[in-house]
């Protein structure tokens, strides 16, 4: 199975944080979040807004950015940025990659991201646009990686249903 890696760098907001949880539940991803986190894991708005998906995680926390980056040594990670050069969609994701977002009000380190201009993605919108929500990203990000990989393992169909009401 192939392995996706979201990785959340110190998340301000919790009811984001349970939506990325959600969509890495509903999706198999690993989810990673680098502290200092700006709410309690035991938050009620985290927990409402992944609720149903908890026990589906797989969740690993980390110290700070260094403590990430040297407990996933040799990891392809791509930084997710509006300060980016490139597309998201321009990319062609490997197994195990870690997609890398920054906090809600300031986005990732510019200094990491001068470093890894090459990894350094963005999800085109409009000039007047400054950002999108963070757990939209994530999705937006997730689901174009999934797409390229074929979404392994996942759900590719549905089935509908008639109904006596229906005929």
């Amino acid at each position: 199975m192939a392995t996706l890696n979201i990785v959340m760098v110190e998340p301000e907001i919790p009811a984001n944080t349970g939506n990325v949880a959600r969509t890495c539940a509903a999706t198999g991803a690993r989810l990673h979040l680098v502290k200092p986190l700006g709410f309690s894991v035991s938050d009620k708005h985290l927990k409402r807004a992944g609720l149903d998906y908890w026990n589906l995680l797989d969740i690993t926390y980390y110290e700070n950015l260094d403590d990430f980056f040297e407990k996933t040594k040799g990891g392809k990670y791509y930084y997710f940025s509006t300060k980016a050069l490139n597309r998201h969609t321009d990319a062609e994701y490997e197994d195990n990659c870690y997609l890398v977002f920054g906090k809600e009000t300031r986005g990732l380190p510019e200094s990491l991201l001068v470093k890894n201009k090459e990894n350094t993605v963005r999800i085109p919108m409009i000039e007047e646009a400054r950002s999108l929500n963070l757990s939209n990203s994530v999705a937006i990000a997730a689901y174009e990686v999934l797409r390229q990989w074929d979404y392994p393992e996942l759900l590719t169909h549905g089935e509908l249903h008639r109904h006596k009401w229906s005929e």
